[in-house]
């Protein structure tokens, strides 16, 4: 069946046109504008910090220079005593990686265990005092605030040296890290449970035990992963400052111009990193049903 189009009056159209193409213009003024604030911002940023990009091109060569020179001398007919010159110290650097991911493994679960007691204290749909979610809030942007190395710096002056200090440092930062997400999440919750929970007569505890963390447990948990990852190549640099784990023998390297031991280390950092992010990115999707959806 043909369906009739109704045209309107060239005086009623008119307008409209008009609107339309004023709208157009605006949102297009209103780009050009934000792109121009961009762009001044970025000139500013780069003059105030005095980046200079003829000192960057000039020198960039440096880069791919000592790239190429911590790169090993491999040859077919002598590859495996080549291969075995490269990783020399193979079992001594598998230890040293073992030792950072026992550091990333204990700095994320203490870690986690203090985000989970803070997050619900600092959640506005749960705790109506204003000082205490003050509180809870101010302390976990402290936490987060400084960096793993200043804490780890801080731990290796009042602990020595060892994985002490990079556990320490870690902990502190990902219950900073990982209390800000998960309050969020705790935010993002169904109500009526807790009313229900309320109603019924639930302490505080109870309620958040019975109605919230049913709710948040899955994505708790696919952040905790998540922050493992990110633990785990920040404990590969914790030894730059003594805090134990394969850095220590890194930075070592990199100081001594030991080039091909410097490739050898971040090769099995690069390795190791790889194969969580891969073993822990579907755990991760299997938590939170993502499999499921696809």
């Amino acid at each position: 069946m043909p369906h009739a189009i109704t045209l309107l009056p060239d005086e009623q159209l008119a307008p409209m046109v008009a609107r339309y193409e004023a709208a157009v213009r605006a949102r297009r003024r209103h780009t050009f504008i934000v792109i121009a604030v961009i762009l001044a911002c970025t000139v500013l940023a780069g003059w105030m910090g005095e980046v200079k990009l003829s000192v960057l091109f000039a020198n960039s060569g440096r880069l791919t220079t000592y790239f190429w020179n911590i790169l090993p001398s491999l040859h077919w007919a002598t590859l495996g005593t080549d291969l075995a010159e490269w990783f020399w110290n193979l079992d001594g650097w598998l230890k040293l990686l073992l030792d950072t991911l026992l550091i990333a493994y204990l700095g994320t679960l203490l870690g986690g265990i203090g985000a989970f007691l803070l997050c619900f204290l600092a959640s506005a749909n749960l705790v109506k005092s204003p000082l205490i979610r003050l509180a809870a809030r101010r302390f976990l942007e402290f936490c987060r605030t400084v960096p793993e190395l200043v804490f780890a710096l801080l731990f290796v002056v009042a602990f020595g040296l060892g994985a002490m200090p990079g556990v320490l440092a870690l902990a502190i930062h990902t219950m900073g890290s990982l209390g800000k997400l998960f309050a969020e999440v705790v935010e993002n919750i169904d109500m009526n449970p807790v009313e229900g929970a309320t109603a019924s007569g639930a302490s505080w505890t109870q309620m958040v035990r019975f109605a919230v963390v049913p709710q948040v447990l899955s994505n708790f948990a696919s952040y905790g992963l998540l922050r493992f990852e990110i633990n785990v190549r920040e404990a590969s640099i914790m030894g730059f400052v003594g805090a134990g784990g394969i850095g220590q023998d890194l930075v070592e390297a990199i100081r001594k111009f030991y080039y091909s031991d410097v490739s050898a280390i971040l090769l099995l950092i690069i390795a190791t990193v790889m194969i969580i992010d891969l073993v822990t990115e579907r755990v991760r999707h299997a938590l939170i049903g993502w499999d499921g959806r696809r």
